[in-house]
């Protein structure tokens, strides 16, 4: 009996050992294996911001003077005196040159005399009227003779304001025999010398006379120029009256033939409103101030136009990338995934960026380095976007020419 137990209590345990051992191993079968961690690409990303960025362009422009005035001579005769010399600066009214001038104090002289001899020619008909009127109204004379009298009365009168219109038309030549500054300005070459007889119908003037207390700039722009111009500068429009051109036009600048900015701001004040069929281009005017006379006519200058756009999205160009000529950015999703997005380029702006027509909202994030390193959903770990020192749009005379395209 006890070896029957002994036995028994042996199988028992062997049944309850084996029992253990299969629900172990069916806890173990069953139990959830650990989930593998999906490794995340850690890249910097930009949130799409919008801002007002300003578009510089740049024009190779020519400086004129506001008047520029030749100075040519109204008489003929020889040229005596000069007051001036090339660069002086005169105000209006000042003596420039004088031509000889004893032969129109001839004519003059001449013209007086005549004169003289119609007022005692005019004097002795009204003596002549006077002397037979009594003798007409008294029957002593036929009237017709008072009446031929007093023809030749209007007739010495005519005479006389001839004379007069001789004798001063004598003062103007001999006026015009010393040739004074019509405008204040600056005296260019002078291309006659002492001794030299001068014309009116001469090829070359004396010399110039420029005004450049206040500039005029003549620059060309191309036909799809001028039309984006004239949608976003309101003073281009033709219906813009002169007086409001300064207050609603955009500002425009100059960089100086050595690499310098002008200190003054100009406007865009007048267009030929022609295209030229040669070239294809419109000429516009600019104006600017030029009260330290720093700027010639005849420098070539850059104008630099400003154009300020508000609201536009932009974006770092190295975020963009081009598929079958199409322009493309990694796109994230809320769940930090990318998927690749369409976007159409408005135009570059300053600092490496795009102007974004459409394809993006304020607030999206895109990738701006490691395009190559990803594809469609491939998981983010986003990183702080730490772009390269951006430099203020139209700040430095160096940025400016980078972000402009020149046009002759």
């Amino acid at each position: 009996m006890k070896i029957y137990l002994s036995n028994l209590i042996k199988i028992t345990c062997g049944f309850a050992l084996l029992f253990l051992f299969f629900a172990t191993a069916s806890c173990s079968f069953f139990e959830d294996k650990p989930e593998e961690k999906e490794n995340e690409v850690a890249l910097p990303v930009y949130e799409v911001d919008s801002g007002t960025v300003v578009l510089n362009t740049a024009f190779l422009g020519a400086v004129e003077g506001k008047f520029n005035v030749e100075i040519r001579p109204q008489v003929e005769g020889e040229l005596q005196k000069a007051f001036v010399d090339e660069g002086d600066h005169v105000e209006k009214g000042d003596k420039l040159f004088q031509i000889d001038p004893q032969p129109y104090q001839e004519e003059l002289n001449q013209a007086i005399a005549n004169q003289n001899v119609e007022v005692a020619n005019l004097n002795n008909a009204q003596t002549e009227v006077d002397r037979l009127r009594p003798l007409v109204e008294n029957e002593v004379m036929a009237p017709v003779r008072l009446e031929k009298e007093k023809s030749n009365y209007k007739v010495a009168e005519a005479n006389l304001e001839q004379a007069k219109a001789e004798v001063a038309n004598a003062r103007i030549k001999l006026g015009y025999a010393t040739i004074k500054a019509p405008v204040s300005g600056y005296i260019g070459r002078i291309r006659k010398r002492i001794g030299n007889l001068v014309a009116p119908g001469d090829n070359e003037p004396i010399t110039v006379l420029t005004d450049v207390d206040e500039i005029y700039v003549y620059f060309s722009v191309n036909e799809s120029e001028f039309s984006q111009l004239r949608e976003t500068d309101p003073s281009v429009k033709d219906t813009v009256s002169k007086s409001r051109q300064r207050d609603i036009g955009q500002k425009v600048s100059l960089i100086l033939p050595d690499g310098t900015e002008y200190d003054q701001h100009g406007f865009i004040d007048a267009n030929s409103g022609q295209v030229n069929k040669n070239t294809g281009s419109v000429t516009l005017r600019a104006s600017f101030p030029n009260e330290d006379n720093i700027l010639r006519s005849g420098n070539t200058v850059t104008v630099v136009r400003h154009d300020e756009k508000a609201g536009r999205i932009l974006i770092p160009r190295k975020a963009t990338f081009e598929l079958q000529a199409k322009t493309f950015v990694q796109k994230l999703s809320s769940d930090n995934r990318v998927h690749r997005q369409l976007i159409e380029i408005e135009t570059e702006a300053p600092n490496n960026q795009y102007i974004v027509k459409s394809g993006l909202n304020r607030g999206d994030r895109i990738l701006v380095e490691g395009l190559d390193k990803v594809s469609d959903s491939t998981k983010i770990k986003p990183l702080t976007y730490r772009p390269d020192t951006l430099v203020a749009p139209g700040s430095t005379i160096d940025k400016i020419l980078i972000d402009s395209s020149q046009t002759e």
